[in-house]
């Protein structure tokens, strides 16, 4: 009885994740809504002249709170009604998309709440706090401070923002997909970082929904590989805290990606491959000789899947990797600048 309780349940989400699709009227109407709020970021090409396989960088990293997660905030923040709105917002963030909902609840007027672990990168914790955000830290398990987050939400009525596993997320993250079709109308692959699966869900989905022959590569660190791991198994598998929380992407240590995000990866996206701890530095090294394209360990993640695993992504000439965030640990930069030379 238990089994069929647990088979029901399971796929009763299932089927509510289906339903949430976002459609690209969605997609649309959110960038729309965005006009004015979020910068519409440049594509940058970075091969040479003579390379044969061209890779643009779409940089995210030069939005207002130095990452793509303004979008999908905003977009969420603004589409609450005026009780919810008025009982204030609350969310989970490794730091980005804590930024975001803060920036986004300032420029509406709306008290927010942050539940963040406490082992997030000193100057995320900061800039969110700065842009008038209450910080409340746990645990570095990404469950955790959902969690925590949920409890919040019950005892005060404070409307969740959720990270990722939600559709107006996912139409307003959907709107970097968008501006590269329309900058690049003949891109043949995009590769995107996956973390909880907001962004690679929203830009998956208006490519796939514009222009089905690109190809939609989602990157991930090995040490954090749930979402490889569910497209491989056909269902959503879920690594310990532990593991994620060991690599440098701290943006991307979520332990698992949302049920609404599974299903839109399942549908637009066509693989998922993984980069090593090596490649990512390697990758944040290249990119941060010139301060367009400075990256944190997150936002590295998609052009160190070009630069190192050339094999695994399909024949493509005109690429582009998504450099989702800017916000590296001062610290950090200081120690790849000492080094700077360039990838052979």
């Amino acid at each position: 009885m238990m089994y069929c309780v647990a088979a029901l349940a399971e796929t009763a989400r299932t089927r509510h994740a289906q339903d949430t699709m976002v459609s690209l009227q969605d997609i649309q109407q959110a960038q729309a809504l965005l006009h004015d709020i979020a910068v519409r970021t440049p594509l940058l090409e970075w091969t040479g002249p003579a390379d044969q396989r061209k890779l643009f960088l779409k940089l995210e990293n030069l939005q207002p709170i130095g990452a793509f997660k303004l979008r999908g905030a905003y977009n969420k923040v603004a589409s609450l009604s005026e009780d919810d709105r008025c009982r204030g917002v609350i969310s989970y963030s490794s730091g980005n998309h804590g930024q975001g909902v803060a920036y986004a609840a300032r420029a509406l007027g709306v008290k927010a709440i942050i539940v963040m672990p406490g082992n997030a990168p000193k100057n995320k914790l900061e800039a969110t706090a700065a842009l008038g955000a209450e910080i409340i830290t746990v645990g570095p398990g990404s469950e955790e401070r959902r969690l925590r987050a949920e409890e919040l939400a019950a005892e005060h009525g404070y409307a969740i923002v959720p990270p990722y596993n939600d559709e107006k997320i996912i139409a307003g993250q959907g709107t970097v997909g968008l501006e590269i079709l329309e900058d690049l109308p003949n891109v043949e692959m995009v590769l995107v970082p996956v973390g909880g699966g907001g962004l690679i869900s929203g830009v998956s989905a208006a490519i796939n929904l514009s222009n089905p022959k690109t190809k939609v590569i989602g990157v991930e660190p090995e040490l954090a590989a749930d979402a490889q791991a569910s497209l491989r198994a056909g269902r959503i598998v879920s690594f310990p805290a532990e593991q994620v929380s060991r690599t440098l992407a701290d943006g991307l240590r979520t332990q698992s990606i949302g049920a609404i995000n599974f299903e839109h990866i399942r549908a637009y996206v066509d693989d998922i491959v993984t980069v090593t701890e090596d490649e990512i530095r390697e990758a944040m090294r290249a990119l941060s000789g010139n301060a367009k394209t400075l990256a944190e360990p997150s936002g590295a993640v998609a052009p160190a899947a070009f630069l190192f695993h050339s094999s695994e992504l399909p024949n493509t000439k005109i690429n582009v990797a998504v450099i989702s965030g800017g916000n590296i640990d001062p610290q950090i930069l200081r120690e790849f600048r000492k080094d700077s030379r360039p990838i052979e």
